[in-house]
C-alpha cells in the first residue's frame, strides 16, 4: 500500500514505524507537514495516489488542520479529524467519556479566577489544575492549599493565550502511585502497562517506570468504550485504579509507544501495522463500492 506520514519531527515512535512498514514492503512518503501549503480545494501534490496517510503530527495545531484538509480532499487518514478534536482539548475529551457513561474523573470548567476558586473549594484539598490542551504531563498542578490555588490562578490569569483563561478542576485521584496506559487500535487493546513514580505525575516522558501489564475485562471493556466515545482510531487510553475499579482519566489521540513498546512482550509497531493494512483495505473496498 501507498502510506503517508504526516510528521513535524521524527522521533523513535515513527522510526519504529517507518521500519516495520519498510519491512513489509509499503512504499511510504514522509510528508513534513511544515513544507506544505493546503489549499481549500487543491490537495498538495504529495498526497495524490496514498491509500492511508497517518498522523504523527508532533504540533497540536498542525495535526487538527492537516487531518481536517485531509479529509475535505478524500484521503483516508487516521486518526479522523473529529477523534483530533475531542482528543486534543480535554474538555471535550472529558465530555465525550462523560456523555458515554465512561467512569472519568469529576471535572468542572470555569471561566474566571473566583469562579474557578469556588471549584477549588468544592472539591476540596489536594485538586488538580490542568491546561486544557497540552500532554507529557506539561502545566498540570496539584493543589494543596488556598494559597497554592490563589497564586496558580493568579499566574494563568495573566498568561497571554486565551486557553489558560480556562480554567480546568478536576478532583485527585488517590491512585496506587501508578496509572495504565493501554495502546489500542479501534477499541482493541494492542498493549497495556503501568507508569509508576514516587511523584503524583507518572507519566512516562517524567522518567516513570513502566512495566507490562494485563488487563482484566472490565479494563478492556473500559478501553473500548472510552475508544468509542472519541471516535475510535489508534488511542492511548490511560485508566487510573479506584480501589476495584477504574477510571479512564484521558484518550490521547496522536500516542506515543516507544516506551511500551520496550515494556512489553508483543511487537507493538507490528500491529500497529496490521491495524493500518487492515484500515487501507477497508478504505480502498469502500472507494470501490461507492
Amino acid at each position: 500500500m501507498q502510506v503517508g506520514l504526516l510528521y513535524s519531527r521524527i522521533r523513535k515512535d515513527e522510526k519504529l514505524l517507518l521500519s516495520e512498514l519498510r519491512e513489509r514492503g509499503h512504499d511510504v512518503v514522509k510528508i513534513d507537514v511544515r513544507d506544505l501549503q493546503f489549499g481549500l480545494t487543491e490537495a498538495p501534490e504529495i498526497l495524490a495516489g496514498l491509500d492511508i496517510v497517518v498522523d504523527r503530527c508532533l504540533a497540536t495545531s498542525r495535526s487538527l488542520y492537516a487531518t481536517t484538509f485531509c479529509e475535505a480532499y478524500g484521503v483516508p487518514v487516521v486518526n479522523s479529524a473529529e477523534t483530533a478534536r475531542t482528543c486534543a482539548d480535554k474538555v471535550q475529551n472529558s465530555l465525550a467519556l462523560a456523555g458515554a457513561g465512561v467512569p472519568t474523573p469529576a471535572t468542572d470548567v470555569a471561566f474566571t479566577k473566583e469562579s474557578a476558586m469556588e471549584s477549588i473549594e468544592t472539591f476540596g484539598y489536594p485538586c488538580v489544575l490542568k491546561p486544557v490542551v497540552g500532554s507529557w504531563g506539561r502545566l498540570m498542578a496539584k493543589i494543596d492549599s488556598e494559597s497554592a490555588a490563589e497564586a496558580i490562578l493568579e499566574h494563568k490569569a495573566t498568561l497571554g493565550h486565551y486557553e489558560h483563561k480556562v480554567f480546568y478542576v478536576q478532583e485527585f485521584v488517590d491512585k496506587p502511585g501508578r496509572d495504565i496506559r493501554v495502546l489500542a487500535a479501534d477499541g482493541e487493546p494492542v498493549a497495556a502497562m503501568v507508569r509508576s513514580s514516587d511523584h503524583w505525575l507518572t507519566n512516562a516522558a517524567k522518567g516513570a517506570d513502566v512495566e507490562q501489564f494485563e488487563l482484566d475485562a472490565e479494563a478492556e471493556a473500559l478501553v473500548q468504550e472510552a475508544s468509542d466515545a472519541v471516535g475510535g482510531g489508534l488511542l492511548g487510553v490511560d485508566l487510573m485504579e479506584t480501589g476495584d475499579s477504574y477510571t479512564v482519566h484521558e484518550v490521547n489521540h496522536t500516542v506515543e509507544f516507544k516506551a511500551l513498546n520496550d515494556a512489553v512482550g508483543a511487537d507493538v509497531p507490528a500491529k500497529v501495522v496490521d491495524w493500518l493494512e487492515a484500515k487501507a483495505a477497508a478504505e480502498t473496498k469502500r472507494g470501490v463500492v461507492a
